[in-house]
């Protein structure tokens, strides 16, 4: 019902808006590790519908390693030609070696690899665990976890991020209204039978709207702001789709019920899962090398 995603949102929306802006990196990182771990243990009671069961603890941790390595790398410097900072760290007399996202995930294959051959499960589940596992890592931790180095990019970091949130609300809203009042047209009917390319074209106004309004907050051309409100209205919308197509194969309505009005945690963030990452990458490819 709408009164009850109103009423989430109104509850969810000033919080997130406070530690994006006025928040530090760090107590970011905090943030979005526990809304990975919501969405990766709602992601595993998908495979769980289909039989396939996770290595829960194993790949919880490695996200949370994941989390680790992307908030030492947000510390270095946000230029993307400078970006991989060296990773040689000298403390008290001692060297450490700050970790990358490399070394989490072949950390997270050697886990994988004792946990098939040194366990009691029944092997016929060996496939299915570690195809999860992975699964759950690379298209739902590895993803959120581009906030952290987002929000880590200098001045820019925490209005980029706040960018990202605002073009995707708006855009959802939109679609959501325009969809319901107007839509014809459906964009995906086996995936999401409720979606509309009215919408979707809604959607994507929003989004432009929004980068308008934010030219007059952000020293960042305009050209830039729509190009990036465009690919992460996109990225944004095909993430729904992506988790939709996930959700139907489990044969859910929802990744879960801790939302009111609004289902899951993955339900309410599948959009950022690729607008985040993609705008994070027009930033380093394309605005930063001929800024």
């Amino acid at each position: 019902m709408t009164w009850k995603r109103v009423a989430t949102a109104a509850v969810l929306i000033p919080v997130v808006v406070g530690l994006v802006l006025w928040g530090s990196t760090a107590m970011l990182a905090v943030g979005m590790a526990l809304v990975i771990l919501l969405a990766l243990f709602e992601f595993f009671a998908l495979g769980d519908a289909i039989g396939h069961r996770a290595y829960r603890f194993w790949t919880a941790s490695c996200a949370l390693f994941l989390v680790f390595a992307q908030w030492e790398a947000a510390k270095g410097p946000p230029e993307p030609l400078v970006y991989s900072v060296d990773r040689i760290i000298g403390i008290g007399g001692t060297v450490l070696i700050t970790p990358t996202v490399e070394d989490v995930f072949f950390v997270f294959l050697l886990g994988v690899t004792v946990l098939t051959l040194w366990t009691k499960r029944p092997k016929v589940e060996a496939l299915p665990a570690a195809g999860i596992s992975s699964s759950g890592l690379l298209l739902v931790a590895l993803p959120l976890t581009f906030a952290i180095l987002l929000h880590g990019i200098g001045t820019f970091g925490p209005s980029l991020l706040f960018f990202v949130l605002v073009i995707t609300w708006v855009g959802d809203t939109a679609a959501y209204f325009v969809g319901r009042s107007m839509g014809k047209h459906k964009l995906a009917p086996v995936l999401s039978p409720n979606k509309t390319w009215e919408g979707t074209m809604a959607s994507l106004m929003g989004a432009l709207v929004v980068a308008l309004v934010f030219r007059r907050f952000v020293n960042i051309l305009l050209a830039h702001l729509i190009g990036m409100a465009v690919v992460g209205n996109l990225a944004g919308q095909a993430g729904d789709l992506l988790e939709s197509a996930f959700k139907r194969s489990a044969g859910v309505k929802e990744s879960g019920t801790l939302l009111p009005g609004h289902g899951g945690v993955l339900d309410r963030i599948d959009a950022l899962i690729l607008a985040i990452p993609v705008v994070w990458y027009y930033w380093i490819w394309i605005y930063s090398p001929i800024r």
